[in-house]
Parts: C-alpha cells; structure tokens; sequence
C-alpha cells in the first residue's frame, strides 16, 4: 500500500473536502483557505512501472475569498465546503466549488501550443504600423510547455440564507441541487440567476424548529429522485415528478430508537452527517456520530447493515461534548463495487467494512509510515481498564485533535485519499491484507 503525503502548515492549510472526478484521474481538494488543489494520476513508464496512481500536484487556483454580508453585518469565510466534478464531455475538465453562500463553476483546461505569425501584431502582441505590412501570411500554432488554465464561467450567488453544505450534479448533467440548513434549491447549470427551491422545511415561527437539513444527494441514474438527511437521523427520498415542492418524501427511512438506550446525547449522535447513493443505486449509505449504516431502498424500516466505527466513545460522550467533538461531521464512501465502505475516526483512524465477509479493519494515517509502498499496519482500539495487546492503544490515549473527516474513493480502483486535518495521504494498490 503506497501514499503520498502533502504536507501543510497554516491553519487556512486544512482541508475541508476531497473528491475524485468521475475516472479518477484527477483529485480535488479545498481548503478553509478558500483554495482549490487539483492533482493528477501520473501515467505508468516503461522505466518507472510502479510509478502510476502516484498524484501529483496539476494546478492550484484560489476559489473563494472572504466576503462581508453587510446586511446581516455577517463575515462569509472562504472555506471550500463541497466540491463535485461534472462528467467530462470535451478535454476541458469542470467542477462546481461552494463555500457558505456562493456556488461557483470552473473551468479546467490545457494548453500546449500558441499562434504565432500574426499579420497585424508582433510576436510581443503589440499593433504593428500598417504601412509596414507588406505581405500576408497565415498564423501558425507553435508548441510551448504545457499550461494549465483555470478559469470562473458561472457565479451561483444569492440563493442561500443558511450555510451550504451540499451540492450534488444530477445525472442528466445539466442541474445541480444545492442544499443548507433548512432549504434545498434546483439550479440549471446555464442559469445563474434564479433557482427553483424543491425542499423547504423552514417552520413559520423559527421557535417549532426541531431539526436541519445536514446532506443531500442525486440519485446516481434517476434524475427525479434525491435523498437528503436530517439532524434527527431520518432519510427522505424525494421524487421531483410527484410535486414542484417536495416537503412530502416518497419515502422516509428511519431507525426507531431503543428506549433503553437514550440518554441526553441520543438525539445528537443520532444526527446524519453524511448520506451517499451507492454506484449501483440501489442502496444509501450513511454516516452518524458512532455508526456507520447500509440501507436497502426498498425497506425503510431499518438498516440493512450497521457498522460500529468507533463504539468505545459511548462513555466518553460526557467530554466529547464539552470539547464540541461530538459535533463533528464524518463523511463516508463506497468502493467502485459497492462491497466495502470506509469512513474517519480520531487519532487519524480510518475505517474500512467489507460487506461481504462482515470483517473490518482500523488503519491509521500517520507520519511514522510516510515511506513509499509501506504496507499499513491494523490498529485496534481498547476500552480503559480491558486487556491490551502489544500493539493496542487505549481509548484514553486517543488524540481527538486528529480526526479524519474527509474521505474519497476512486471510482473504480483500490485507491483511497485521506484528509487527516492538514495532510492528504493517498493509499493505493490494494487494501490491507486483513480485508482479502
């Protein structure tokens, strides 16, 4: 299992979301900063034949900056929530980037080579004197050193009155939904100034509030239908034929609550943090504070699957939230087949599920194993007091300053990124040999 590490120091260096593009040739990642990192897979040589999947840098552009709403005397920061590849459709890449209030879509494109022989400039590009011309000759494309391009084609703006932290392309790549707190708006990609609002679960009086909008998503082949997730732990499937409004779901999928179970932090950890289709569409995974759940479309009563990623926490939920950790919004992901998931924990843990074999495996990103092509050793957590093993660390040395949140996986192939705080690590070859 080989990775590459991108080391950054600043604060605006950590970053906030990763995403691969719909081949997985290219990585995206933002950053609070407001900047966009685009790396590129490097193609395998004849004499560097375990050189590809490597990712190296390919452009960087700063997508959004600090803006002031001066009507609700409010600052709007840079940070880069979500960003989305569209599907390729020429050789120009494009991908949509959002911060808290404003969508923008962009460009990404290549250049090689430059005309020359100009009839009325100098090869500097000033105006020649036209009394000086004297002949007619056909400008010409000269090869030049490579040049990547990036640049703004549309500005989303003014849609949003809660922070955005969604946005999903839908499959007929021509809309996009984006979603906040309590609204989620329907945009044509063309049409910048006006969207049709699809979700509204804003109360009349904002006292009866009792849960957010906290993900959604596209389902991957039906373009009418979309899913998002609440802070009450509850999935809606939409169907945008049945109503221009859709605050009636097509179908809700909830967990009824064990009432042995609660307690004052049951309705915060039951909160959804994150909600993805799978590639086949047939399935939703999701991701809470503690678990990490399957569900089946066609059954909505529970989840097919529940995976236990970090269960040691429940007695440290008293501290969890006082240090606000317990708010914190894991994401999670699908391997190109469906058949694993893998989703962050603390102490730059993640975790990977194979739902075939029900077998799982806690492995750490981590500096101490920055060689190239080292194999990633399995951790495991203890609870205090119980046996440990040589190489077991103790839920009480956990350092919940490093948490992973942000994850992604290639599309098709067994190649994962990482965002551990102000790192990115990429893993790739194979999985741990724990999970075959």
């Amino acid at each position: 299992m080989c990775f590459l590490i991108l080391w950054a120091e600043k604060t605006s260096d950590i970053i906030s979301t990763v995403e691969f593009n719909h081949n997985g040739e290219l990585l995206a990642t933002g950053d609070k900063g407001g900047r966009v990192v685009i790396f590129q897979r490097e193609p395998e040589t004849k004499t560097e034949p375990f050189s590809q999947g490597e990712y190296n840098v390919y452009s960087t552009f700063q997508s959004h900056e600090p803006e002031f709403d001066y009507l609700k005397s409010l600052e709007i920061e840079e940070k880069i929530n979500k960003i989305r590849w569209l599907p390729q459709q020429n050789a120009a890449h494009f991908l949509l980037s959002t911060n808290d209030k404003t969508i923008k879509l962009w460009k990404v494109s290549e250049r090689d080579k430059r005309p020359e022989g100009y009839n009325l400039k100098d090869e500097e590009g000033r105006i020649k004197d036209i009394s000086t011309v004297t002949s007619l000759q056909v400008p010409v494309l000269k090869p030049m050193d490579l040049m990547v391009e990036v640049s703004p084609r549309r500005v989303f703006a003014n849609a949003h009155t809660y922070h955005v932290n969604s946005i999903s392309v839908n499959s007929d790549y021509e809309t996009y939904m984006s979603a906040d707190d309590l609204r989620i708006n329907l945009w044509h990609l063309d049409i910048t100034d006006r969207s049709f609002n699809i979700v509204d679960i804003k109360p009349a009086n904002m006292e009866d509030l009792t849960e957010v909008i906290t993900a959604a998503e596209f389902h991957p082949h039906h373009c009418n239908l979309f899913v998002y997730s609440s802070s009450k732990g509850t999935l809606r499937l939409c169907d945008m034929r049945e109503a221009a409004l859709c605050d009636k779901h097509s179908k809700l999928f909830e967990e009824p609550e064990d009432p042995s179970a609660h307690s004052f932090f049951s309705e915060i950890i039951s909160s959804v943090s994150d909600v993805k289709f799978s590639h086949s569409g047939r399935y939703l995974l999701t991701r809470d504070y503690l678990t990490a759940k399957v569900w089946d479309l066609n059954m909505e009563r529970k989840p097919l699957e529940t995976y236990q990623v970090h269960d040691y926490l429940r007695s440290k939920l008293c501290s969890l939230y006082e240090n606000d950790c317990i708010f914190d919004k894991f994401e999670c992901a699908w391997n190109g087949s469906d058949s694993v998931i893998m989703t962050g924990a603390y102490n730059n843990f993640f975790r990977m599920f194979d739902r075939n074999t029900k077998r799982d495996v806690t492995l750490e990103a981590s500096r101490e194993s920055s060689k190239p092509r080292a194999v990633l050793k399995p951790r495991r957590v203890c609870s205090a007091g119980g046996k440990r093993r040589k190489d077991d660390i103790s839920v009480d040395s956990l350092d919940f300053t490093k948490k992973i949140l942000h994850t992604a996986w290639h599309p098709t192939e067994n190649i994962i990124a990482i965002a551990a705080t102000n790192n990115l690590y990429i893993f790739q070859d194979k999985l741990n040999s724990e999970m075959h």
